[in-house]
């Protein structure tokens, strides 16, 4: 992976979401307008943290996260989401 050219500010964190599910386990494929939005994913780049509130995250974990959450950003043709760490519900 190159090199992101973005630095999250204080106690927010990018998280690149892991693709959506192409197939149901009994084997049904999902068309596109059914797939439900990905609610994990990895974190690719942290802030330093909040005054109160040290950062947790490190690039690399895989967290799981609400479905809602974040703000979607595209970076060189590539999918984010930019979220607080306090929207992030746990660590994979």
């Amino acid at each position: 992976m190159s090199e992101l050219k973005i630095k999250p500010l204080a106690d927010r964190v990018l998280v690149e979401p892991m693709a959506a599910e192409q197939k149901t386990a009994s084997g049904i494929i999902i068309p596109d307008t059914a797939k439900e939005k990905p609610q994990r994913g990895k974190v690719v780049a942290v802030g330093k943290g909040a005054k109160d509130e040290p950062m947790e995250l490190k690039v690399g974990d895989e967290v799981l996260y609400g479905k809602y959450a974040g703000t979607e950003i595209s970076i060189e043709g590539k999918d984010y989401l930019m979220m607080r760490q306090s929207d992030v519900l746990a660590v994979i």
